[in-house]
């Protein structure tokens, strides 16, 4: 379930401008249910929760707070690799990579109104997302050099982007090493939104939400 309280429909996703990623490691040593949080007071509306390297126990807990808090506040919550941990609290989306579970078999997993998302990092990938029916929405990247992967894909840039959009009709975003200065010029080149890690988690949170405040819609 969303955390507007309410189950929704895939054919309900439109991505905002701007789309989180709240990432375990980034956000240390605040916890992921308060970044997250913080997050979604400055104005987010999507949120990916991403924990590579935290145990299953502690990171479903981490989800239940973050679920709990974010209760009523119309934020749609991702959550990135687990469709077993995306079932289990009914969260809005689940995002996956070239090497996770298989949009396909994560279908099976999690409920029918869950929005799958698909990394893609050439051409090829975005067609065969674009043919997927299990899959709903298409990231491609890394747009710009990023290091919030330690072995990242090669830099695809905006050309990318602008090929990717004329190759698919799903909801398309765009990620990696984008900063508040560049939105403008991912969503001119096609991208519904920006995925942005780095320049949101790393540092002072407050401070860099500010930097993307025209994108956000929390007033204030």
């Amino acid at each position: 379930m969303s955390s507007d309280g309410r189950s929704p429909q895939r054919s309900d996703l439109d991505p905002p401008p701007l789309y989180a990623i709240a990432d375990a490691a980034a956000l240390a040593p605040e916890s992921l249910a308060d970044g997250v949080e913080r997050l979604a007071a400055g104005g987010l509306r999507w949120i990916q929760v991403r924990a590579k390297a935290l145990p299953d126990d502690r990171l479903y807990a981490e989800m239940v707070s973050i679920d709990r808090r974010l209760a009523g506040s119309g934020v749609r919550l991702w959550m990135n690799d687990r469709a077993d941990l995306a079932a289990l609290l009914g969260w809005s989306g689940l995002h996956l990579g070239q090497d996770d579970l298989s949009p396909a078999a994560a279908r099976r997993v999690v409920p029918d109104a869950t929005w799958i998302g698909r990394s893609t990092h050439d051409l090829e990938q975005v067609e065969e997302a674009d043919a997927d029916r299990a899959v709903d929405l298409v990231a491609i990247g890394p747009i710009y050099p990023t290091r919030s992967k330690a072995n990242p894909d090669p830099v695809v840039g905006l050309d990318l982007v602008r090929r990717a959009r004329r190759s698919t009709g799903k909801p398309l975003v765009a990620i990696g090493g984008i900063t508040a200065e560049r939105v403008d010029e991912v969503l001119a080149a096609g991208a519904d939104s920006a995925v942005v890690l780095g320049a949101l988690c790393h540092g002072d949170l407050r401070t860099n939400l500010a930097r993307f405040r025209r994108f956000t819609e929390a007033p204030g």
